[in-house]
C-alpha cells in the first residue's frame, strides 16, 4: 500500500536523497522546502512552519503516515536553532493530527554527531523550554565572537535529539503509538559541505572533529535509507534513539563505555 510522506528540506541534501528513494519504492512525497518543492515555506518562521503544515496535510487529504525532517543548516547564527529545533519541533507537532489519522504513523527527524560536541547550555535550555525568543537572543550573543558562534549548531542539533527523547515517550508520540526517532550523521558530502571539504585545511579540520574510520565520508543516500527503514511499518518498537550512523566517529570519541555512569558504586 502506498505511504504518504511529508520530507522537509526535500529540495537538497539528505532531504532530496530521501526523497527520491522514497519515490522510487513508489511513495507519495510531499516536499517542503524553501523552493523547489510540492510545499514552498520558510521553516525559520512561526508563521512558516503553520504554513507549512497547514499545506502539507491539505496535500495529503488530512492522512500522513511519516515525517521526515531532514531542514536544517550549519551556521554560526542565530537562525540555526530557528530551523534545526523551533522548525522540525513546532512542524511535527503540528501535523501529530494527521499522523494520527495513518494505521501506522511514523516521524525521524535528522540531528548530528555535532551533538557530542561542545554547546552552550544556556541555549539548549532555552529551546527545551520553547523560548524561542530567548534562544534566538542567547544565539545573537554568541555570534558576536566567532569562537562562539559555531555554538549555535552543536546546541540546535543537542536540543533536538534531547526532544526526541523526550517526546517520544510521551502520551502525545508513544501513546498514539507513534515511532520518534533521530538520526545522527557523521560528514555527509552534500552541497553544504562541499566547499569546505574541497580544501586540504578544510577537510583535515572536519576529520579531527568527526574521525570517520569506517568508509570515512558519507553519501546522502546512507542517511535516507536509515530515514526510510525508521518511518518504515517496520519499525514498531525503537523509540527516543538517536541513531548515529557516522563511520564509526561516536565510538571513536564516546569509546567502548557509555553504560557505567548508571553502576552501582563497588566496594
Amino acid at each position: 500500500m502506498t505511504r504518504t510522506y511529508v520530507v522537509t528540506g526535500s529540495a537538497s541534501g539528505i532531504g532530496a536523497a530521501t526523497a527520491e528513494l522514497l519515490r522510487s519504492r513508489g511513495e507519495n512525497v510531499i516536499g517542503i522546502d524553501l523552493r523547489g518543492a510540492e510545499v514552498e515555506a520558510d521553516l525559520s518562521t512561526p508563521a512558516g512552519r503553520a504554513d507549512a503544515a497547514a499545506s502539507a496535510i491539505a496535500r495529503a487529504n488530512g492522512v500522513i503516515d511519516a515525517v521526515i525532517a531532514c531542514a536544517g543548516i550549519s551556521a554560526p547564527i542565530a537562525k540555526t536553532m530557528s530551523i534545526n529545533y523551533f522548525g522540525v519541533t513546532e512542524l511535527l507537532t503540528a501535523l501529530l493530527p494527521a499522523l494520527r489519522e495513518s494505521e501506522a504513523p511514523r516521524a525521524a527527524v535528522v540531528s548530528s554527531m555535532a551533538t557530542l560536541q561542545p554547546i552552550a547550555p544556556a541555549l539548549v535550555d532555552a529551546a527545551l523550554a520553547g523560548d524561542e525568543a530567548m534562544a534566538v537572543a542567547i544565539g545573537d550573543e554568541l555570534a558576536k565572537d566567532p569562537r562562539l558562534g559555531y555554538l549555535n549548531y552543536p546546541s540546535s542539533k543537542r536540543a533536538l535529539s534531547r526532544w526526541v527523547r523526550r517526546e517520544s515517550i510521551s502520551p502525545d508520540w508513544a501513546g498514539a503509538g507513534i515511532p520518534l526517532n533521530a538520526v545522527a550523521p557523521g560528514t555527509v558530502v552534500t552541497p553544504m559541505t562541499a566547499e569546505l571539504l574541497a580544501s586540504p585545511e578544510g577537510a583535515a579540520m572536519v576529520d579531527a572533529a568527526v574521525p570517520m574510520p569506517l568508509n570515512h565520508h558519507q553519501p546522502a543516500s546512507s542517511i535516507a535509507e536509515l530515514l526510510v527503514w525508521l518511518t518504515s511499518p517496520a519499525n514498531t518498537h525503537m523509540a527516543g534513539q538517536t541513531v548515529y550512523c557516522d563511520g564509526g566517529a561516536d565510538a571513536t570519541l564516546r569509546g567502548d563505555d557509555i553504560w557505567s555512569w548508571n553502576d552501582a558504586p563497588t566496594a
